[in-house]
């Protein structure tokens, strides 16, 4: 039975609380921000980030806070030994597994007393949530996925991964391994060259990965490097999953296939240009439409003192007519695919 300690510290991130939750493979961090009377969207990074260095971007964004935290209570969890200020994991305990983390996710919700809840997650933490979806598809009301993975990895992954994994193991995080995350995560244009700097976003992210420690990041890359595929799963899935991928993501091919397998009367795919893999950070107003109309099918508004946003690349103009048919906003959510053109 999960245990919790919370920490009173008011956390500067929308003012949420952090939880840490024993479950049966070791602590997990939650930080909760909101009224948790709402329904309930939970969150899970990419590798070696947390909420702060995954989301923050997206949730900073004023419109995007008010209609999420208008209509959800948020349960940021974080990946073992991914929290702010988390210490290292000790070597002897067993590495958890891609099932096992997946596993947490329902000693979470059942710690918290929830019941179905709403799912958002970037890459590797996409995967994590598509999984729990796929174990546990009574508890999960819809996925809004960045970026996400569905099968084994490529040999290509596999290799890249396994080079990361001994960076990690014999170095920690040293400033190969942080480039070798910041290419996984962000389109060149925002790395910069030799001729332009890299943007801000990198250099907080890089600041960031400062803090991990290497022995907790090579725990979770090596659950997500020996995952499972889960494609035939995916295809019994009757919950609305909208997916967002940057056209320069590494993962943009594995996002179509997963988008081709999932039922396509409840799946829609929005792919952003000129972005890399962590849409949330580089370009977070061009998720600000999609997630919109998305949540209107649940009959979830943002406040109506919020007009249309100026600063959206997107308008509802750029969105599929019939995403918007009263058949798609009560049972169907249709496939679309749009492109930010910035």
């Amino acid at each position: 039975m999960a245990e919790s300690v919370s920490v009173d510290m008011e956390m500067i991130f929308l003012g949420g609380k952090e939880h840490h939750i024993q479950t049966g493979c070791g602590s997990v961090s939650v930080i909760v921000c909101g009224d948790q009377e709402k329904p309930a969207l939970i969150t899970y990074p990419d590798i070696a980030l947390n909420y702060m260095s995954c989301f923050q971007g997206l949730f900073f964004c004023p419109e995007a806070t008010s209609l999420l935290l208008h209509n959800f209570c948020i349960y940021h969890i974080s990946p073992p030994g991914h929290e702010l200020g988390a210490a290292a994991i000790c070597s002897d305990d067993p590495v958890p597994s891609a099932e096992d983390l997946a596993d947490q996710i329902i000693e979470v919700l059942n710690y918290f007393r929830l019941g179905a809840v709403m799912c958002m997650g970037v890459s590797s933490g996409a995967y994590i949530l598509s999984l729990f979806a796929t174990k546990y598809r009574e508890r999960v009301l819809g996925l809004i996925l960045v970026s996400p993975l569905c099968k084994s990895p490529s040999w290509t992954e596999w290799f890249y991964n396994k080079v990361m994994s001994n960076l990690l193991y014999f170095y920690g995080v040293c400033g190969l391994l942080k480039e070798c995350l910041l290419q996984r995560y962000f389109s060149k244009e925002v790395r910069g060259n030799a001729e332009f700097p890299e943007s801000e976003i990198v250099q907080a992210c890089r600041k960031l990965l400062d803090e991990r420690k290497g022995i907790n990041v090579f725990r979770f890359l090596q659950a997500i490097n020996e995952r499972p595929d889960i494609t035939e799963g995916l295809k019994r899935l009757k919950c609305r999953t909208l997916i967002f991928v940057g056209d320069s993501s590494p993962f943009h091919s594995e996002a179509l296939h997963m988008t081709s397998k999932l039922d396509r009367r409840y799946t829609a795919l929005v792919e952003v240009q000129g972005c890399g893999s962590m849409v949330t950070e580089e370009q977070p107003h061009a998720m600000l439409v999609p997630m919109e109309y998305f949540l209107m099918g649940y009959g979830l508004y943002r406040p109506c003192h919020f007009s249309d946003s100026p600063r959206s690349p997107l308008s509802p103009s750029c969105i599929s007519p019939e995403l918007l048919s009263p058949e798609s906003m009560g049972l169907k959510l249709k496939p679309i695919k749009t492109r930010v053109l910035l």
